[in-house]
């Protein structure tokens, strides 16, 4: 077999791969044999049969499979001695008049070869990187939040404007009946509110679903229905008023503590406070790390130019899925793919020059400390070590799991390093002006 390659250009090239009988035929012609063995053919006794039958029925097949077997293996070989850093998969070139009788088989495989090209991580125009506070605002709806959750409920006689009324929704022509909790301060409606204020155990209001709540969401909780349905009804409810309690706003003081962050880790309404304001601000980082990720991603992308090699990577797209697509289709899927295809190409270009790898120690910490977020979510806030090490094997025995968070790991190696080489501005804002800001 000999196989050599034709450089067209800087990012295209063919490799011709020329084999001959002394590469295949002995494996072709062992097969056949043991086709013989096995064949059943009227007339003939079983491992009797002609072999010439044989290979007039079976050999073509057979040359066919194993001179592709051939080719894909020293195919991938050659690819990988001669260091050619190739996009998509190498493609036939396709011949009219192709024998599988000749002496010699000669084929064609097209190459699209990724670019050369530098990356600059320290741009001119710095990008901001936000650090998100947590204002007084913030932190005084948080502890007042607290507050109420963790307060006690009273029975009342009257609906108030801070009620909590547990009754049933109805509407017989939507097949609406449903037993929900309505708490006052979330209904956005005046006229439902004064509706509804005054009133006692029994007796029964009609509301309409148009504009009810503050937050549009919960009209499908209310009345047990699906959130798109909710979202286009405009219909009178009826709601039949059956508890009416107030929740009493539960005291700060050391039991409620204990019982939000264990025995005396925190002892006072300022320290509460500062506890909030640290909690929170470490579940804004992974945010503001996000955005900036994402603002680093689309620097690179338009300031690291080069070349692609298209139209083979049009063709490719044409032809590698389960069904062929159209020229049209293609140049249109080949528009989608390509900023990815960049930004793939440009981050591996940065992992490869700053030698970042994921190391099976680091990810196995890193899972543990995945798997210990998610247990503090349910309340379990000290996990021991030997638990953690029992659940993070189990992850890691998971390959999807395995893929999963090694491209998580990966992404914060990158996040490490741009935050260490890259033109940043720190720039302090609260969370409602960065969700301005940023998505804007």
């Amino acid at each position: 077999m000999n196989i050599t390659k034709e450089q067209i250009d800087d990012l295209n090239a063919v490799v011709k791969v020329a084999i001959t009988k002394d590469d295949y035929q002995e494996k072709v012609d062992k097969i056949l044999k043991d086709y013989r063995k096995q064949a059943n053919v009227p007339g003939f006794r079983k491992g009797q049969v002609p072999l010439g039958l044989i290979k007039k029925q079976y050999g073509k097949a057979v040359l066919v499979d194993e001179v592709n077997k051939l080719i894909q293996d020293n195919l991938n070989k050659y690819l990988t001695e001669e260091k050619l850093d190739v996009l998509g998969n190498p493609l036939p070139k396709q011949k009219e008049d192709f024998d599988w009788d000749n002496e010699t088989l000669d084929f064609e495989f097209e190459l699209g070869l990724a670019p050369n090209f530098d990356v600059q991580l320290k741009t001119k125009k710095a990008i901001v990187q936000y650090k998100i506070v947590a204002d007084k605002k913030m932190i005084d709806e948080q502890v007042e939040r607290i507050q109420k959750q963790y307060g006690k409920l009273v029975t009342k006689a009257e609906v108030g404007k801070v009620a909590e009324v547990i009754g049933i929704f109805k509407n017989e022509a939507e097949e609406i009946e449903n037993k929900s909790t309505l708490e006052i301060d979330k209904i956005k409606s005046k006229k439902a509110v004064n509706a509804l204020l005054g009133k006692k155990v029994g007796e029964e209001v009609t509301l309409n679903t148009k504009g009810l709540f503050k937050e549009d969401y919960l009209l499908s909780g209310a009345l047990g229905i699906d959130r798109e349905k909710a979202e286009k009804l405009n219909i009178d409810v009826t709601f039949t008023i059956e508890e009416i309690n107030e929740r009493q706003a539960a005291t700060l003081d050391q039991e409620l503590f204990d019982k939000l962050f264990g025995k005396d880790n925190v002892t006072s309404e300022n320290e509460l406070r500062d506890k909030i304001k640290e909690d929170s601000e470490k579940q804004f980082e992974q945010q503001s790390d996000q955005k900036l990720l994402n603002d680093i991603t689309e620097r690179l992308i338009d300031n690291t130019k080069f070349e692609l090699p298209a139209e083979f990577l049009k063709k490719w797209i044409q032809l590698s899925g389960e069904n062929p697509l159209s020229d049209d289709e293609a140049s249109e899927e080949y528009e989608k793919s390509e900023k990815g295809l960049r930004y793939q190409l440009i981050e591996g270009k940065i992992i490869k020059e700053n030698d970042l790898q994921v190391q099976l120690e680091e990810l196995k910490e890193f899972s543990k400390g995945f798997i210990k977020s998610q247990m503090a979510q349910y309340g379990h806030l000290n996990p021991s070590e030997e638990e953690l090490e029992n659940i993070s094997m189990r992850v890691l025995g998971n390959q999807d799991e395995v893929k999963r968070l090694s491209e998580q790991l990966m992404s914060q190696k990158l996040l490490d390093l741009y935050k260490e080489k890259a033109n940043l501005k720190v720039k302090e804002v609260s969370y409602d002006n960065f969700i301005k800001e940023a998505y804007s």
